[in-house]
């Protein structure tokens, strides 16, 4: 299911990972007026994308704000943290990915959007999985408050899809990755490319993500497939791994090898513990496992890039970048 040409597609989070990679896909696509929603002065877009900046105080700087659109994708959003320094971590997020959300979903109605694509995540449904995969009919079990902000948007959109009458999508993706990633995934490459022990051998878990080029075509798809209108979906590779697995991945992109150790799991819950990091034990040793069949059938949707060719991917931007 295509968008069809003089649309009007408004994405925010442009210069972000996520909001990123979808404008470069969308400025591919002939006949659609595609703007880049951002906070920064000197972002850069895609040639042919069209920036809408905002500022400090209001969604769209003075003069910036379109006269229609047709569809907004909402990536901008505070990630989540690690090492939360807030003394009030939810009211935090809660400003942007709660009330900022509703903001601009409501302007999106005012302006005659038909649709409202939402950047969730997976935490909504919980931190871990341990009998079954995470399904969308899930009963909601957000842990922490990044989580919960989310929920919060998603319920508030709920409600406004009622009052006025604009389509929402909410698509909950677990872990992201690909060229341009950052955070622990980039620590991955740096540790398996400098050949450093690693003591992740003896975990056995099972982990599903997704890959950035996959969760940019089911973005595009929910722009426009009628099927999606007020739906929750998931969406993960479709091929679960356990860390090991992963690093091993990781190394076979790289051209060298991981160098792993096998460390009983309960040894690195103690150290995690014992340095105050109990949350990358259970990130890099817990499982968090999605199942998003009702997504593929529901759309008739298939990720179109595997895990190899995404690691793959990332390695030749990890290497040519030389984030070593």
């Amino acid at each position: 299911m295509e968008l069809t040409t003089k649309q009007k597609v408004l994405v925010t989070g442009g210069s972000g990972f996520v909001g990123a990679a979808l404008l470069r896909r969308l400025a591919t696509q002939p006949g659609l007026e595609v703007l880049g929603w951002v906070r920064r002065s000197d972002a850069s877009l895609p040639a042919g994308v069209v920036p809408v900046p905002a500022s400090r105080e209001r969604l769209f700087a003075a003069g910036a704000a379109p006269e229609k659109l047709d569809v907004l994708v909402h990536c901008a959003g505070r990630a989540h943290v690690l090492q939360e320094r807030s003394t009030d971590p939810l009211a935090e997020y809660r400003q942007v990915n709660l009330e900022l959300t509703v903001e601009l979903a409501r302007e999106a109605a005012r302006l005659g959007a038909r649709r409202f694509v939402f950047v969730s995540t997976i935490k909504v449904n919980g931190e871990q999985t341990s009998v079954k995969p995470f399904t969308a009919s899930d009963v909601a079990a957000p842990v922490e408050p990044y989580a919960l902000s989310k929920l919060e948007a998603e319920r508030a959109l709920g409600t406004l899809a009622a009052e006025t009458g604009m389509e929402i999508v909410i698509v909950r993706p677990p872990l992201i990755y690909g060229p341009g990633v950052k955070a622990n995934f980039l620590s991955l490459f740096r540790a398996v490319q400098h050949g450093w022990p690693l003591p992740l051998g003896g975990v056995r878990n099972r982990r599903s993500l997704v890959a950035l080029d996959n969760l940019v075509d089911l973005l595009v798809v929910c722009m426009a497939h009628p099927a999606a209108a007020n739906q929750v979906l998931l969406i993960s590779d479709g091929e679960p791994m356990s860390t090991p697995e992963l690093l091993r991945g990781i190394g076979r992109a790289l051209g060298r090898p991981a160098r792993l150790v096998g460390v009983p799991p309960i040894w690195l819950k103690a150290g995690a513990s014992l340095v105050r990091r109990p949350a990358i034990y259970e990130r890099l040793c817990g499982s968090l496992e999605v199942d998003d069949a009702a997504t593929r059938q529901l759309l008739q949707w298939r990720p179109p890039v595997s895990v190899d060719q995404a690691l793959a991917a990332t390695a030749r931007w990890f290497l040519a970048e030389r984030h070593l």
